[in-house]
């Protein structure tokens, strides 16, 4: 179980101004549930995901994982970055067992454990590869791999396949759903794209400003194609997310003066 309780984060900007990107933020998300946290940028939802992940350092509130406060990044939480992580001296194998090894597993373990999770992302034969042999959305696989490999019961991804083509991102997308639906591990997923989060997430977290707005379970049936989106509970979802972040770009109008241009 993780709790966010009564969450904030501050930054200070070279110019000395502070920015609130997380105010008095509170979530809990059970065992095994596949969140997304949407909204657009620069409203909190990454900030939020790092500081779950114990990168980022709240000024107010906790967060708990399982009862214990997170003060820094832990091996029960695994990381995906929207930035390629890969390690481009490191072989596809050696990059999956990185982690294995520096939790001072056995080498054939290491080995196994690798190969078993290559496998499952479709990238056995390229064991051996450098990662500069391989396409983006292989690399991201690779990102993937590592993270389930670690053995984390929590996994974050931070907008993981936003540089991906569309087709490269769906086929991602089906993979992540069938090794969370495999696994039974507890993702929580960063997204500004509401089909996205349709696709994969089994409740939307919407922020804006830094705070939560909306919450929704996205009680949709499986697999979540272009029919059950554009279904009645689909639109509904689809509207009550597109009404929050309209309700933000309303607000911005409102304070914009006269013969100011858009």
């Amino acid at each position: 179980m993780i709790s966010v309780n009564n969450a904030s984060c501050d930054f200070a900007l070279s110019s000395g101004r502070e920015v609130r990107a997380l105010d008095n933020v509170s979530v809990s998300i059970p065992d095994g549930q596949f969140v997304c946290l949407l909204g657009r940028s620069g409203h909190g939802k990454s900030t939020l995901l790092r500081s779950l992940a114990g990168l980022n350092r709240l000024t107010g509130g906790a967060i708990t994982v399982d009862g214990q406060t997170v003060a820094g990044p832990g091996v029960d939480r695994g990381m995906v970055f929207q930035e390629d992580t890969v390690f481009p001296w490191m072989t596809v194998r050696q990059n999956v067992t990185f982690g294995l090894r520096a939790q001072g597993r056995a080498a054939k373990e290491c080995h196994d454990e690798a190969m078993r999770w290559l496998s499952a992302v479709g990238l056995a034969d390229y064991a051996d590869v450098w990662p500069k042999e391989l396409s983006g959305g292989m690399r991201k696989r690779v990102a993937i791999a590592t993270a389930f490999a670690s053995g984390a019961p929590i996994l974050m991804m931070d907008e993981p396949f936003g540089p991906l083509d569309y087709v490269t991102r769906r086929d991602l997308q089906n993979l992540l759903i069938e090794l969370w639906q495999t696994t039974g591990r507890t993702i929580v997923f960063v997204t500004h794209d509401i089909e996205e989060s349709l696709v994969l997430a089994e409740r939307i977290v919407v922020l804006r400003h830094g705070r939560v707005v909306d919450d929704i379970d996205v009680d949709l049936p499986r697999p979540r194609d272009e029919e059950v989106r554009a279904s009645a509970r689909g639109v509904v979802i689809s509207k009550a997310i597109l009404g929050e972040l309209e309700i933000e770009g309303a607000r911005a109008a409102q304070v914009v003066p006269q013969g100011t241009p858009a």
